[in-house]
């Protein structure tokens, strides 16, 4: 809010509004600034002061303006807009959280420039795998912020969260992370309405309120493999594998999207999912350098025979 900001704050901010609207006049200054013209006149005065050449013309097409030689100034972001920026790089450019990357290199050293309240979540949105482009619908920067921020400060939530043909549901949440996957970002969370552990889509959530509530998040967690067994779940066929190998093995060769890895009791590992395409879930098993069988799996115990007949007819 600008009536919250500094005098030396407000001059930057002018700045920063003279820079973005070149010609703005004294009045539409004031009304951005949250102040009256006069006032706007006197933060004008102060950058002329700090020998920033300040320009105006007169007449209905005067205003001021940024005169040439000017050097630039110190990036300003809010910890939205900075969020914002780099949910928007990470989303368009594989590499952006590489520092070798030439875009990885450039955002690194925007995250670096920042000030540590602000760069605290914006390093916790970059440092996660990087998406693929999507048509899907997206967050926005504003809310996934007051999102990152109440997972560093453990702060209990009040969320309402769209369920579509459902409707809208209100819960008390603890948020744990927020996670980036497959271009969707996510809010892994205890659900106080539920008693149960919760993963909600953060295009989903249509409001916040902060509530005077903390809470110890598990020290255990993490967050990435908890949303990637969550999005293994759910789907419309059962997966139940047991593969021979052990699960340190096994959990080398099976990402932790495709499904749960559990110790079997003779050494072996249970692998335990659901899939909407059981034909592709057999190319992914095919791809394990260890036998495996399937179990109660109808859906696609046939389609890895159909893979293996096709495979043995390339093979001939």
């Amino acid at each position: 809010m600008t009536d919250e900001l500094s005098p030396t704050s407000r001059a930057l901010l002018a700045l920063e509004l003279i820079q973005n609207s070149p010609g703005i006049t004294a009045q539409r200054l004031g009304e951005r600034l949250g102040v009256t013209e006069r006032a706007a006149r006197r933060y004008v005065a102060i950058l002329r002061e700090a020998d920033l050449p300040i320009e105006s013309a007169s007449g209905p097409y005067g205003g001021y303006r940024v005169g040439r030689g000017l050097r630039l100034a110190p990036l300003m972001f809010s910890a939205a807009e900075a969020v914002g920026l780099v949910m928007a790089v990470l989303e368009g450019h594989r590499g952006a959280a590489d520092p070798a990357d030439l875009v990885g290199s450039a955002l690194a050293k925007i995250v670096r420039a920042l000030p540590e309240r602000v760069a605290e979540p914006v390093r916790s949105v970059r440092d996660v795998p990087t998406p693929r482009p999507t048509d899907e619908p997206t967050a926005g920067p504003e809310l996934t912020t007051r999102l990152v921020e109440a997972c560093a400060a453990a702060r209990r939530l009040r969320l309402t969260y769209r369920l579509g043909q459902a409707g809208d549901r209100v819960m008390d949440v603890d948020p744990w992370a927020v996670v980036l996957r497959h271009s969707r970002w996510y809010l892994l969370a205890w659900s106080h309405t539920r008693q149960a552990r919760r993963v909600l889509r953060v295009d989903r959530i249509a409001s916040v309120e902060s509530l005077a509530e903390s809470f110890t998040p598990p020290a255990d967690l993490d967050a990435l493999r908890t949303l990637e067994e969550h999005l293994s779940q759910g789907w419309t066929y059962e997966v139940d594998v047991v593969v021979d190998a052990t699960v340190e093995e096994t959990s080398r060769w099976v990402r932790r999207s495709l499904g749960r890895v559990e110790a079997d009791t003779d050494g072996r590992t249970h692998l335990r999912a659901t899939t909407d395409e059981p034909e592709w879930y057999a190319r992914q098993l095919a791809a394990i350098p260890a036998p495996f069988h399937v179990l109660a799996s109808p859906e696609l115990r046939r389609a890895v025979t159909a893979l293996g007949r096709r495979l043995m007819r390339s093979g001939s």
